[in-house]
Order: structure tokens, then C-alpha cells, then sequence
């Protein structure tokens, strides 16, 4: 490879961990920065520099851009309808006594989907006490099996924007990365359901007094530990409130019914959405089957329009959006308080999508200043399989400067130029992409912090458990990698 264009390729990603890490500026801006930096030192001209960030950063927002802003939307009303908390409760009671890590983390599997992590463990923690102080212990393994389920799907199923962000940027199906994030899931789940039962009885003499008493009540260190009462979890957990309407919706007007939602409506305008996506892309390959085109561009059927018109994101998250208002809320919320929340919604949106389309302009800038196809050329003379690059940059990255988000937006900014050439399958390059920025969650970022704080643990214990749980997952994911591959490649 070209020593000046490897340089610019390191100077690009040390630019966006130094700025990221060392400064006041936000991974936006260290993007931006790091474009800027690549296309100097490869000899890009400065004006094409510039045009290759507006297109790029034009680009990538048109095609997802929309899409991330309705996701967190629909996230919103879920958190404040109370959607997301019965839908909780439904699966802790399908999943019985005994078995409520496997509950805990499929729940936090299932929340996580549409809910940022931060504030999805903060809605969910409630649950995971109200549990422990059931059982009189095993507080940390729920915890940590929460935590780490809304990790698996924050990092590999749209629309969470990380993976929609990657997605668009490398191109690839949506549908086949939520079936394949999904099917990710479903296999790494019981990794951390063990790693949490094996972990967690180690750690709960650990749990700082303020957090052991906020659980247990005031129990004396070690009765924590212990094993749990007779009866139910599940069924107990029925009479603990852990989530207020009032506090969100307000009281009620006068002979109104107390507004609750049941887990069926509360799934309704996640699954909803999903179902479309996915059968938009099953009915696109059966067409492609039939007509015998496997591959490349294909003149549609008259029959799979509605599906693809139906199942396009756009259309299938704004339905999700309108089931979520006037499905989830009561009748009498007022209009101001749910455009506020919606507004609440975007700006929270709003950084993600800058740092989105900043990723799609980087990427750009290495693939018109010819650092891409450079790096395809080198990496093509290595053993080192093309389908790992991906997720080598995501764990690099993340390790130096922790967001998960912006570790798998760069990997697949680098790794956007080689899909065509090295001829890795797009959908296997989203997923090394977010597979590889779990990997060792420690002090740099923000969600270790929300996980650790209320889980009470602090220094040593704290790695031994929450970045511990989340590298399990990540080297878990290899194997996985390698069968996608092979399937999908």
C-alpha cells in the first residue's frame, strides 16, 4: 500500500480518537476534522475535499437519516406510554421462577430495539430490584443481564441508529441485517445469561451500601447472596409498581379509566414496522428467485410493489410512529405535551444524525481520494480475511475512545470502499462492523457508567463485570461472523 495513503488512513482515525478523547469537541466535529485530514495528506485536491463531504454527508443522511429520527420517535412514546415496562413484565411472567436472568436480558433484548441503552436501563433497572428483592439476592446477574441484552440489540438490529447508520453507509439490506442482527441475538443471548449467573453471586458482597440497601432493604451484607424465598418471582413482581403514568401522562380528567397498556399493544409499534421491512425482503427474494436474477439490479414484479412501497423504512416506521400516538397514549393526553415529547425525541436524534452523516462523509473522502481502494489492495495480499477488517476497525476504535455508535459508524466508513472490490457481502460488513464495537466496555463510556452506578459496583469488580460481560459477547460474535460469511458470501 501506498505509504502516503496509509498515512492518511491512520492520520483520518487518530484524528477521531485524539479530538474525541483529548478535547472539547464531539465525534461530529472530529469526523469532519479527520475528512479534512485524510483528504490533505492522500493529495486529494481541497476543493474536491469539500464536494467529497457534502456528498457523502448528503448521501448517507438521504437514505437513513429519516429513518434514525422515527426509530428514536417511536422509542419516546414507548418509554412515556408505559409500552415498553408491560411489555417487560409480560416476558418475566412467561418466563417463570427460576429463570429470570433469561427473562431480564430478553427483555432488555426487546426494549433496547427502539430505546437508546442509557435510558432504556434506567426504565428497566426498577424491575430487575423489584426481582432481587423477591429472591433476597442475584441482584447482579439480573442487572448485568439486562445491561448486556440491550447491548446485543443497541448494537445489531435497526433501528437503533448505530446499525441503521452502518447500514446505510455500506448499502446493505435492512431487512437482512434485522433478520441477521436478530438471529445474532437470539445465539449470543445465552452467553450472557452464563457469564451473568457465574459472575454475579462472585460480586454481590461488592455492591456499594447505598445501592445494597435502595435493593434489599437494610440487610445485612451477604443475605443478598442468598438463595430466594418460596413463591413466585414473576407473580410477586405483579404488586410492585415500578413504572408511574402519572409521572409522564399526568392525572387523568375526572371519570376517566387509569390509563395502562398491555404488552401486545405496547409491542405493537415496534413489530409492526419490523414485520413490513422483513417481508418486503423475503417477497423481493422470492421475485429475484423466480426471475431468476440472484444478484445485481432486477426489474420488480408487479406483485411485490405494495410489499416494497409498504416494507421501505420510511413508510414502515412512520405507520410505527401513528400506532405508537394513538395506540399507546390515552385520548386525553393534550397534543402540546406529545408534540413535546416528539421534539424531546429529535433533538436527542439530532447528534446521532450529525455523527451519521459525518461517517458517510469520511468514507467518501477515503474512497474519492483513493485511501479505499489502496486499503483493498493491501488487505487483498493478507490472510487476514476481508470480512474481519470491519470488525478489527470497530474494536480498535472502540477500545480507544469507547462510544460503541461512533466505533461502528468509522469501521464502516473505512470499510465502504472495499465492499465492492474485496467483495464482501454488505450485510456481513454491517454486522462485523457492530459486533465488533461491543468489545470491552470500560471507563470511556458513557453506559458503563449508567450500568455500573446502578448496579452498585465500583473498581475491579465493576470491569470484572460489566467489561467482562460485554467482551464475552463480542468474542462470541467471531464464530457467528465466520458462518454469516459463509452463508452470505
Amino acid at each position: 500500500m501506498d505509504i502516503q495513503l496509509l498515512l492518511a488512513l491512520v492520520a483520518g482515525i487518530a484524528a477521531i480518537v485524539v479530538l474525541v478523547l483529548r478535547t472539547r469537541l464531539d465525534a461530529f466535529i472530529a469526523l469532519l476534522i479527520a475528512c479534512l485530514v485524510t483528504g490533505v495528506i492522500a493529495g486529494h485536491s481541497l476543493t474536491g475535499i469539500i464536494d467529497s463531504i457534502t456528498a457523502g454527508f448528503g448521501s448517507t443522511l438521504g437514505s437513513i437519516g429519516i429513518v434514525i429520527g422515527l426509530g428514536v420517535a417511536i422509542g419516546k412514546i414507548l418509554e412515556v406510554s408505559g409500552g415498553a415496562d408491560a411489555m417487560a413484565r409480560a416476558f418475566l411472567r412467561a418466563f417463570g421462577k427460576g429463570r429470570e436472568e433469561w427473562a431480564m436480558g430478553s427483555v432488555g433484548s426487546l426494549v433496547s430495539i427502539p430505546v437508546f441503552c442509557d435510558s432504556g436501563y434506567v426504565i428497566m433497572n426498577p424491575l430487575a430490584r423489584s426481582i432481587a428483592r423477591v429472591k433476597r439476592g442475584g441482584y447482579v446477574a439480573l442487572a448485568l443481564a439486562l445491561g448486556c441484552g440491550m447491548t446485543l440489540t443497541h448494537h445489531m438490529v435497526p433501528p437503533t441508529p448505530g446499525p441503521l447508520a452502518a447500514t446505510g453507509i455500506l448499502g446493505a439490506d435492512l431487512g437482512l441485517v434485522i433478520v441477521s442482527g436478530l438471529i445474532f441475538t437470539v445465539i449470543l443471548l445465552p452467553v450472557v445469561v452464563v457469564y451473568a449467573r457465574w459472575v454475579g453471586p462472585t460480586l454481590e458482597d461488592r455492591i456499594i451500601p447505598e445501592v445494597r440497601e435502595a435493593v434489599y432493604g437494610l440487610v445485612p451484607a451477604g443475605v443478598g447472596a442468598a438463595a430466594g424465598t418460596s413463591g413466585s418471582s414473576a407473580d410477586s413482581l405483579a404488586d410492585t409498581e415500578t413504572y408511574d403514568p402519572a409521572r409522564h401522562l399526568g392525572t387523568p380528567p375526572e371519570g376517566a379509566k387509569p390509563h395502562r397498556v398491555g404488552a401486545l399493544l405496547g409491542a405493537l409499534p415496534l413489530a409492526v414496522p419490523l414485520l413490513l421491512i422483513v417481508l418486503n425482503t423475503v417477497t423481493a427474494a422470492v421475485d429475484r428467485s423466480q426471475q431468476g436474477v440472484l444478484s445485481g439490479d432486477y426489474e420488480a414484479s408487479d406483485w411485490t410493489v405494495p410489499f416494497a412501497f409498504l416494507g421501505n423504512p420510511v413508510v414502515a416506521l412512520v405507520i410505527g410512529a401513528i400506532l405508537a400516538v394513538y395506540v399507546l397514549l390515552p385520548r386525553w393526553t393534550p397534543r402540546s405535551k406529545v408534540q413535546g415529547w416528539l421534539a424531546d425525541a429529535a433533538a436527542s436524534a439530532g447528534l446521532i444524525l450529525l455523527i451519521t452523516g459525518a461517517g458517510g462523509a469520511f468514507g467518501r473522502v477515503l474512497r474519492d481520494s483513493g485511501v479505499g481502494d489502496a486499503l483493498a489492495e493491501a488487505i487483498a495480499s493478507t490472510p487476514l480475511p476481508a470480512f474481519l477488517v470491519p470488525f478489527v476497525i470497530a474494536t480498535l476504535v472502540r477500545i480507544a475512545q469507547g462510544s460503541g455508535t461512533v466505533a461502528m459508524i468509522t469501521a464502516a466508513s473505512v470499510t465502504a470502499p472495499l465492499v465492492g472490490t474485496l467483495g464482501i457481502n454488505p450485510v456481513v460488513a454491517v454486522l462485523a462492523c457492530t459486533t465488533g464495537s461491543m468489545v470491552f466496555s470500560y471507563f470511556n463510556d458513557s453506559y458503563f457508567w449508567v450500568v455500573t452506578r446502578f448496579t452498585g459496583l465500583e473498581g475491579t469488580a465493576a470491569l470484572k463485570a460489566w467489561s467482562g460481560i460485554t467482551t464475552a459477547v463480542w468474542a462470541g460474535s467471531i464464530p457467528l461472523l465466520v458462518i454469516l460469511n459463509l452463508v452470505l458470501g
